[in-house]
């Protein structure tokens, strides 16, 4: 069976890591914060000292990091695999890529024989544990179809969507529709709240309407609990994709009034210091426009 390495083995990494295992594949692990690797051995996986490690001993290395500047550095720095004599190898990314910055990448690799795909999520990390995901994929079709089999292991379903950077490019779409759904979720709790509805009732009720999205079943309830810490995901993760969204409108001239709102928002949370909060923290901004103490 396929052995995979796992860099980055955080909210979402340990996830790929435990459904792996269950499935029967060997996974070596490599995190920077030792309490994760710990959390990951733990489940079935094997510690790797150093990432280069897994450039001899996987079949196919799978990344779940924060950005593509970590991403690029653990590629050529801590896996080192622009010196690797590997051919067979391919690079599995998971991260919410700039999808420029991907294609660079994977051409870049392309030329030393290894083989990458884009590979994004669409889920928070509570329904990536019950496999309610989906995988987003660019890169060689033929590629993605050799491992088709993972993507099944870990998630409900997975799309190729074209040449690497589509991938990214569809997990920014994705990401640009679902914190709107947020936003507008916050702001209509808020206006419900001012009006003097209950919200616990009023998301209910909204659950019922024409008004679902599944950002209720996210972080409705959050919202109305004020439970932002500990997070499903981070503020600081959802305000980087944010950016990265605006950034590709600009690049292709696509405007992006409501993201650029949003994004503005966010930066006001971040200030406060509400960066490893929950994204459902985004009330707390409509909270406090509206007059309400938090």
């Amino acid at each position: 069976m396929t052995k995979i390495g796992i860099v980055g083995v955080g909210l979402m990494g340990r996830s790929l890591a435990m459904h792996l295992l269950n499935a029967g594949y060997t996974v070596f692990v490599h995190d920077l914060v030792d309490a994760n690797i710990d959390a990951a051995v733990k489940l079935g996986a094997q510690r790797v000292g150093v990432p280069a490690e897994m450039t001899s001993k996987a079949d196919v290395i799978m990344l779940s990091l924060p950005n593509s500047n970590i991403v690029n550095d653990v590629v050529q720095n801590g896996l080192c695999l622009f010196e690797s004599s590997r051919k067979d190898l391919v690079l599995i990314d998971t991260s919410t890529p700039d999808p420029e910055t991907s294609i660079g990448l994977a051409r870049r690799l392309r030329e030393h024989g290894i083989e990458m795909l884009d590979a994004t999520i669409s889920g928070t990390s509570e329904m990536f544990v019950e496999k309610d995901v989906i995988f987003m994929v660019g890169g060689t079709e033929a590629v993605y179809n050799d491992h088709k089999d993972i993507f099944a292991t870990l998630a409900k379903d997975s799309y190729f969507l074209g040449p690497n950077g589509a991938g990214g490019i569809c997990k920014l779409v994705a990401n640009c529709v679902l914190t709107l759904n947020r936003f507008a979720l916050a702001e209509g709790l808020t206006l419900a709240k001012k009006a003097g509805l209950d919200q616990e009732q009023t998301l209910a009720v909204l659950k019922k309407s024409a008004a679902y999205s599944k950002a209720m079943d996210q972080k409705g309830m959050r919202m109305v609990k004020r439970q932002f810490d500990p997070p499903a995901s981070r503020l600081s993760s959802s305000y980087k994709d944010a950016r990265l969204i605006l950034s590709l409108g600009a690049r292709i001239d696509c405007p992006l009034p409501l993201m650029s709102l949003a994004v503005q928002a966010m930066a006001s949370e971040v200030a406060k210091g509400h960066q490893n909060w929950d994204p459902a923290t985004m009330i707390s901004f409509y909270n406090n426009i509206a007059g309400f103490d938090s």
